[in-house]
């Protein structure tokens, strides 16, 4: 096969899933939890990549590489390892990726830890975001939504450009950026040649690119040096360069997709799969004991060997305070 234009899948793993604690743990990320019908996301992301692409590529990180590692052997298949030092977000992590590519080379970049159906929505899309690619555009995926999310970024487009990128809404701007029918959920997925996204980087984040590029030039069987990684700005790719690029596209895509980012989508998955509630849409997760729940009404009940959390559905974003006031008192909790 020959090497210009190989379409490789990149795996980004380096998430924590801070909003799904204490399931998620910093040594067991959500990415990993082998709770979807036997299966952990990492290893459906590479399952359902698997036939798109020629080469498979993991940017991890020193604290989950062998979390990846134990998927990937037993996927049985071969793939480049680049293992981060330290996180640097996501403009810096897929920046790894593209300078361990030929500049020709057509990259799927997505997260670890989504949950994805309509396979056939899924490959039409690929094939559309790749075609784009071919011409020279980096293509961002925007999900069509189903309700007025609060959790996710807002893609607001025109056809296939896009007009603006938005932060997560509250409540009565998501209900507006629905009513108004033009606003896409911001999927963290994109699809580009390898040379292209490094111009625009090198154009509108020289630095990024630079200490990237001497990291990368630096590292040894694909692990990064830790001095030289703290060096790069921690920026994520939409400010680096996907808000301000002339060369943005963005494929609408019909496909079913979720980035389980808190126990409110996990809730919605699980019933979705036959996960039992009560009358009042009270939930428990993790353990088969007998529980009762009196008085409440859509409360998940999170159950591990070390730690429980209870909460209200709709409070799921506020996990993520918790696991911060927990950092705060270098919890052990955490791993």
């Amino acid at each position: 096969m020959e090497v210009n234009n190989s379409i490789i899948h990149v795996i980004l793993t380096g998430g924590i899933g801070s909003r799904l604690w204490p399931l998620s743990r910093k040594s067991q990320p959500k990415q990993y939890l082998e709770m979807f019908e036997g299966k952990s996301l990492f290893e459906l992301t590479v399952d359902r990549n698997n036939h798109l692409a020629d080469k498979v590529m993991v940017v991890g990180n020193v604290d989950n590489h062998t979390l990846s590692a134990k998927v990937m052997d037993k996927s049985k298949r071969e793939y480049v390892n680049i293992v981060e030092a330290t996180p640097r977000n996501t403009a810096a992590a897929i920046a790894f990726a593209a300078f361990a590519c030929d500049p020709d080379d057509i990259l799927i970049v997505t997260p670890s830890d989504h949950i994805i159906e309509k396979m056939e929505d899924y490959n039409k899309a690929i094939d559309e975001a790749i075609v784009k690619a071919k011409e020279g555009f980096i293509v961002t995926f925007g999900i069509i939504p189903t309700k007025p999310e609060t959790g996710y970024g807002y893609i607001e487009s025109k056809g296939d450009k896009v007009v603006s990128f938005r932060e997560k809404p509250n409540e009565t701007t998501a209900k507006n950026f629905i009513a108004r029918g033009n606003f896409l959920w911001n999927s963290g997925m994109f699809c580009f040649k390898a040379g292209v996204l490094l111009e625009e980087l090198k154009q509108f984040q020289p630095d990024v690119f630079e200490k990237s590029k001497a990291v990368w030039e630096a590292n040894k069987e694909g692990f990064l040096d830790l001095d030289l990684s703290l060096e790069i700005p921690s920026i994520s790719i939409d400010y680096a360069v996907m808000e301000r690029s002339k060369k943005i596209k963005v494929v609408p895509a019909a496909f079913s997709w979720s980035d389980l980012g808190s126990f409110e989508s996990v809730y919605d998955y699980l019933v979705s799969r036959g996960h039992s509630v009560d009358d009042n849409g009270n939930m428990v997760i993790g353990t088969e004991k007998y529980t009762a729940f009196l008085g409440l009404k859509n409360t998940i009940f999170v159950y591990t060997s070390t730690a429980n959390l209870i909460l209200q559905k709709e409070s799921s974003q506020d996990v993520k305070d918790l696991y911060c006031e927990l950092e705060r008192q270098n919890s052990k909790l955490l791993n």
